[in-house]
């Protein structure tokens, strides 16, 4: 039996994040191909963290910079090690290269780090951003991260062709792979007439989703509220600081409901979905999730970036304030065009992240790679240098480390 290890960054937290649901989907496809998997995070458990046992997966809590770690993958020889974004691959890849010189390396890039926090520093200073943002320190460690490992994934379009265009990595070092969802039929969704009230969701410990929450409570929701008066907003997302809790305004029609199990029970309810997202990378689970439920969103082009390619959107994509409140009212008041909006939405899930056509190419992917791993190698001999550069930088420190620790 084939083996796969996962290097976490968290435990799992698929009701919390996207993310947790993406690597879990990343691990169902190795459990189909029957490999015995071994997940380890440096990270606790918390009390959403998903049961691994119950879907047969082995799990484990690591230390970084211990020998513990070297003892733990010696014995397991896995054949695949997945690093759950950039950071794990840094605290540990050199020594899987070094216990598993021999074993596939698989960067689940989850999104670019580095384009996030670009945007973010951007957004703060009030600047408006431009690819030429990207050249930092941040970039630096994630491309090298990329460049170390046999293969990365990727779940945005436009990230997939930013690596490429703008940086240069080879297309045999990439594979999109997005969040995939199963063969998708909306027609029992919920009407119009059947749904009430806005929703917006999202986990507050993600910085984008933060500040979407001060900016609908601060600008967007009063216009909002004032043409529509006895709409209501419903704001779902897990870890809500006490400053997002405070903004709780019932006779405003502003409620901070928290974190809720089932995401799709609130989304199916309301008529629309609001994500006024400023600045951020990757794919919005959120948008998934609202499509999933038939729900037409209201959003902005960092939160469609990668999501709808050629298809027409199933909602407004707004650049400003204004735009964004009148096309919130507009389509909640509009029954003509939220039909239209919801009907876009199958073909989307269908032909933009369909499950079985993704895992498939995946499948393809890695069987070249195991199959012919040293010619792969040897192409692209780049990620051998670096990777030669990465172990001396960072080995002797670890062990540094590890022995100041004993």
């Amino acid at each position: 039996m084939k083996k796969l290890l996962v290097i976490g960054r968290t435990f799992p937290e698929p009701s919390t994040t996207a993310a947790g649901e993406h690597i879990l989907d990343l691990m169902g496809f190795f459990l189909e191909e029957s490999y015995e998997i071994l997940f380890t995070s440096t990270a606790s458990y918390s009390e959403r963290s998903a049961s691994l046992e119950e879907l047969g997966i082995r799990s484990e809590q690591v230390l970084i910079n211990d020998e513990s770690f070297d003892q733990l993958v010696h014995d397991f020889q896995a054949d695949v090690v997945l690093f759950d974004r950039f950071i794990t691959e840094e605290q540990f890849g050199w020594r899987v290269s070094e216990l598993l010189p021999k074993c596939v390396k698989i960067l689940d890039t989850e999104d670019l780090h580095f384009l996030r926090r670009a945007r973010e520093h951007s957004f703060k200073k009030g600047i408006d951003f431009s690819e030429d943002q990207l050249y930092t320190e941040d970039a630096k460690r994630e491309l090298a991260s990329i460049l170390r490992c046999d293969l990365s994934l990727v779940v945005s379009s436009y990230e997939m062709s930013l690596l490429e265009r703008l940086f240069n990595i080879p297309k045999e070092l990439l594979l999109y792979l997005p969040l995939l969802v199963e063969d998708y039929n909306g027609h029992a969704h919920k009407s119009y007439n059947e749904r009430q009230c806005f929703v917006s969701i999202g986990n507050f410990h993600h910085a984008p989703n933060l500040d979407a929450v001060k900016y609908l409570k601060k600008e967007i929701w009063p216009a909002i509220r004032q043409q529509l008066p006895k709409s209501e907003l419903h704001l779902y997302g897990a870890y809500a600081p006490e400053q997002v809790n405070q903004m709780h305004r019932p006779e405003e029609g502003f409620f901070i409901e928290g974190w809720v199990e089932n995401v799709d029970e609130v989304i199916q309810q309301a008529k629309l979905c609001l994500a006024p997202l400023r600045f951020g990378a990757g794919l919005k689970g959120k948008l998934i999730s609202a499509m999933l439920n038939g729900t037409p969103v209201i959003t902005t082009s960092i939160g469609a970036e990668g999501m709808y390619g050629e298809f027409k959107v199933p909602g407004r994509i707004a650049k400003d304030t204004d735009e964004f409140v009148d096309s919130a009212v507009e389509l909640y008041s509009n029954q003509s065009l939220w039909d239209d909006c919801q009907s876009e939405i199958e073909s989307i899930l269908n032909q933009r992240f369909n499950k079985q056509e993704y895992a498939a190419k995946f499948k393809e992917r890695l069987a070249v790679l195991q199959n012919n791993l040293e010619g792969h190698r040897k192409s692209h001999f780049i990620t051998q240098i670096i990777q030669h550069q990465h172990l001396q930088s960072t080995k002797y420190l670890s062990k540094w480390i590890e022995e100041k620790n004993k």
